[in-house]
Formats: C-alpha cells, structure tokens, sequence
C-alpha cells in the first residue's frame, strides 16, 4: 500500500510539470558588481554565486560585464486616512536602476528601472509591530526584486554596441 501512494504521488508530481529551478545561465562568465556592503547589490551578488555559474569579480578589469545598480530607493506613500485623518493603508515602494555593459560600448541590459510595490494596512496603537512587518515586507520585496534581476539577465543577449 505505501509503495502504491509513493508511486502515485510521485506519477502526479511529475505530470505537474514541476522542475527543480537550477542555475541560471547568464551570458556572462564574470561579473562586477561595486558597492556590494549591502541591499539589493549584496543580495544580488550572494544570488549570482550561488545559483549561476558566473564569478563575481572585484574589479571591472577584469569582468566581461559590469552592473551599474543605482538610485535604489525605499519609499512609502500614504494610500488613505481614516475619518480622524490618520494614516490607515500605506504603499511600500523600492525602486532601483540597473545598467549591465561590457566597459567597451556594448549593452547586456540597456538602463532599466524595476519597481516592487506592496500595500500595507496602518495602525498607529501597534507602532512597533507595524515596523516589523514593514521591514520584513522590504526584505521580501528585495528578494524578489534580485530574483526579477536574475531572470532579465538570463534573458540578456550578448553585448551589442550602441548605435549613436
């Protein structure tokens, strides 16, 4: 009997389509990534080594491909406001650019910005509560947001000049 339910589930969780996710391939062997002390440029880096097959160098010399990851910024805009004109529902935004080239004029990525926002409910008598669910939401949306970084990458054509 435990033989039989090992075989059907093993029968349905392959006709699922299921497949373990791998290493990406990116059309790069090495990579430089400045300023990778923390954020999205760590998480990042932490990603490529540990799921690609691409190095991450420590200087540009001697990358095939160089990102440029700037304005990474983290916001939050107030969505609505309850009848005493207190804050109710926020939106949580990081925002980021991203460029991937290869120093010598050729594009991997042309200038890219990517946005994650979430919606969050506010409730001013659970302050620190709030605050804590606020900063694991940011952690989330920045795992994401790396992941989202991933798959443009593995999607990225090798390096073509720019037309001027």
């Amino acid at each position: 009997m435990r033989a039989l339910l090992l075989l059907a589930f093993a029968l349905v969780l392959s006709a699922c389509g299921f497949q373990m996710r791998g290493t990406a391939a990116l059309p790069f062997d090495t990579l430089y990534i400045p300023n990778t002390t923390g954020g999205v440029a760590l998480d990042l880096k932490r990603n490529i080594l540990g799921g690609t097959r691409t190095k991450v160098v420590d200087t540009p010399e001697a990358a095939q491909a160089l990102m440029v990851l700037s304005g990474e910024t983290k916001f939050r805009n107030i969505l609505s406001l309850s009848g005493a004109g207190r804050v109710r529902e926020l939106q949580l935004v990081l925002r980021v650019n991203l460029r991937v080239h290869d120093g010598k004029g050729g594009e991997f990525l042309p200038l890219t910005t990517l946005s994650i926002t979430r919606d969050l409910t506010y409730n001013d008598t659970d302050v620190l509560a709030k605050e804590a669910e606020e900063a694991s939401i940011y952690r989330e949306m920045q795992a994401d947001l790396v992941q989202q970084i991933l798959r443009r990458l593995s999607a990225a054509q090798p390096a073509r000049p720019v037309v001027q």
